[in-house]
């Protein structure tokens, strides 16, 4: 950093000639590229009128990172105060304003640091929405060379990833739902069969009498495991049946998936704990040591489980309900 302050102390007594020998267009490209925000913050630090040099292709700064999806770099824009909103109705050389940078794909390097078509398809909703929000709407019905508005550039370039988001979501929507569904199944089932049977004359269980701490434990985690995991089969079942607009891969459809996930992990622990509950009641009196070994094992499937969906869910959850990927200072 320090050698970066000398560097650019020397800029700054630079004229345009001895700039332009030093190919800053190509430097401060490779900056961005790189996401080296660094750079470009100490840049305009010590030459802010950088921020309105354009490249051959008539773009600034902060288009380019628009174009290069730099978060952190275009997040610069917010410290310029009143020069934002001059610098946010800047156009290139065919015409694209900031939205229709914003529009287009993200280059392959970009798309590959998030996992799922969905999640990467969010991620773009974010980066249009985001410069949106500083643009002013006119802009936003503004035709390029090729007479497309921004929202109609955006459908051209992300009909391929929309249809990956799509298949993403109903696959994982599916396979969970098969898993809701025998959670289900097998505690709807288990409620009528309860260990040690009912009474002839009455029909209540026999246990409820004789040990009726655990069995509440079990009937309790039976009603939770059934409840919740016939919760998480509607989330993904509204998954499948959703539109598949593309502003639904910003909140809802997401929302959706945390949901479902979340409702059916709780079922797969109440069941286990039901499971755990029923043995416990049926083989407490005669081998009471094999109470410890059921609570053991019962933790397997939920690790199992935990370790193959919790980074999904955690960063899935992070992407739609997190602080975001722009930094932006409290003010705004």
């Amino acid at each position: 950093m320090e050698l970066l302050r000398c560097m650019f102390q020397e800029i700054r007594m630079s004229s345009k000639s001895d700039l332009e020998n030093l190919n800053i267009d190509r430097i401060i490209y490779d900056a961005i590229k790189h996401g080296i925000s660094e750079f470009i913050g100490e840049l305009l630090k010590y030459k802010p009128e950088i921020i309105w040099k354009k490249d051959r292709k008539g773009r600034t700064i902060f288009a380019h990172a628009i174009v290069l999806r730099q978060e952190k770099i275009f997040s610069l824009i917010h410290g310029l105060g009143t020069k934002k909103n001059i610098m946010a109705r800047r156009h290139d050389i065919f015409r694209n304003n900031y939205l229709h940078l914003a529009a287009k794909l993200s280059p392959p390097s970009q798309l590959k640091r998030v996992s799922g078509a969905a999640l990467q398809m969010q991620r773009e909703l974010q980066w249009f929405k985001e410069v949106e929000s500083i643009v002013q709407p006119k802009l936003k019905e503004e035709v390029n060379d090729n007479n497309k508005t921004p929202e109609n550039l955006f459908s051209d370039e992300h009909k391929k990833l929309i249809k990956d988001a799509e298949s993403w979501m109903k696959n994982t929507a599916g396979s969970s739902m098969i898993v809701g569904t025998l959670v289900a199944a097998v505690m709807f089932t288990t409620a009528f069969t309860v260990p040690g049977g009912n009474k002839s004359d009455s029909g209540l269980p026999t246990m409820l009498e004789t040990k009726p701490r655990p069995f509440l434990i079990f009937m309790i985690s039976n009603a939770l495991a059934m409840f919740s995991s016939s919760t998480s089969i509607l989330m993904f079942l509204g998954i499948l049946t959703a539109r598949f607009a593309e502003k639904d891969f910003l909140k809802s459809l997401p929302t959706k998936l945390i949901f479902g996930l979340t409702c059916l992990f709780f079922s797969i622990v109440t069941m286990m704990a039901s499971f755990g509950a029923s043995l416990y009641l049926i083989l407490h009196e005669q081998l009471p040591w094999v109470t410890i070994p059921i609570i053991v094992v019962s933790i397997i499937p939920i690790s199992l489980f935990s370790i193959c969906q919790f980074p999904l869910f955690i960063e899935m959850t992070i992407h739609t309900y997190g602080s975001g990927i722009f930094d932006k200072p409290k003010s705004d």
